[in-house]
């Protein structure tokens, strides 16, 4: 099979090449995958899962990308909840071969059922993004009906979800983001946008969660913002400013395939759409990892054609 791999943790997207691979073997509770659309992470090419394995050791070449979206072609013993030819879409591991492949093996638990109507493209752009939407704000910050949330990024791929997952729960949403994503975040649904570059981010008031994507000087002054017993949420980095009557978490995604269920049924419903942006085939997966390339929507490698 062909599968982009990675040899060389200096060369970044130039060492990245098309490569012929053996096919998977399916693990106990391992499922193998044909991939027809994969979503990946421009900044993974850092994260040592992507050249070690669980127990630290070099596990060169490498298959970069983690959400998939495709059809079960191989169950591993003890594999249960799925079958041969169904339809599936979820994360791949951390620390094994990834989504950007004609084949993958994945953990079982990772993957949930993929209606037929939802297309493996629109897929393949929701595992990260909408894991981590969901639990920043209803599994860490805990937003209910009728509070507050300001949403850092909105028009941005985990963003952009987390949009429209708060609307949905009745929540009043504040968006931020660059003068360029305005429309967007507004037809997202959002109730107010501020302009990070020319507002003042503290005119966004007091706010029950505050789910920061960012980082740095903006992660900093979020904490102000916080209401009492509210909640600062950030995946960008390790919290060391917190609200002064308030929880700050930092957390990293996980698979989830009880919410991976959830977000599938609103993607069918149309309550759920991700921002797709290019799509590109597979030999093109290293051009798409170039630095400083920024493209609207999430890019979405096409390993097969849609069924």
């Amino acid at each position: 099979m062909q599968a982009i791999t990675v040899r060389d943790r200096d060369a970044g997207p130039a060492g990245m090449s098309l490569t012929d691979l053996p096919h998977p073997h399916a693990a106990e509770n391992d499922v193998i995958v044909k991939v027809y659309a994969a979503g990946f992470t421009p900044g993974e090419l850092t994260w040592p899962g992507t050249w070690t394995d669980r127990a630290g050791r070099d596990r060169t070449p490498s298959v970069p990308g983690h959400e998939l979206s495709g059809v079960v072609a191989e169950l591993g013993y003890g594999t249960t909840g799925l079958t041969v030819g169904q339809r599936v879409y979820g994360l791949a591991d951390w620390t094994r071969n990834g989504s950007l492949a004609q084949y993958t093996a994945v953990e079982a638990r990772n993957l949930a059922p993929l209606p037929a109507d939802v297309d493996h493209v629109t897929a393949a752009a929701v595992p990260i993004s909408g894991l981590t939407a969901w639990q920043a704000l209803f599994d860490h910050g805990r937003l209910t009906t009728g509070q507050t949330v300001l949403i850092h990024g909105a028009a941005g791929g985990v963003g952009s979800v987390a949009v429209q997952l708060a609307r949905e729960a009745g929540a009043r949403v504040i968006g931020t983001g660059r003068a360029a994503s305005r429309a967007t975040a507004l037809e997202l649904g959002v109730d107010t946008f501020l302009d990070l570059d020319a507002e003042r981010l503290e005119d966004a008031g007091e706010c029950d969660v505050v789910f920061d994507v960012i980082g740095g000087e903006i992660l900093e002054r979020s904490a102000a913002l916080v209401r009492p017993g509210g909640t600062l949420v950030t995946i960008a980095e390790p919290v060391t400013v917190r609200p002064r009557d308030g929880r700050a978490v930092f957390f990293v995604v996980e698979a989830d395939r009880a919410r991976l269920v959830e977000l599938a049924r609103r993607l069918r419903d149309g309550r759920v759409k991700p921002l797709v942006g290019s799509v590109r085939p597979l030999a093109e997966a290293a051009d798409a990892f170039a630095p400083g390339r920024r493209t609207p929507g999430k890019t979405i490698i096409q390993v097969a054609e849609d069924r």
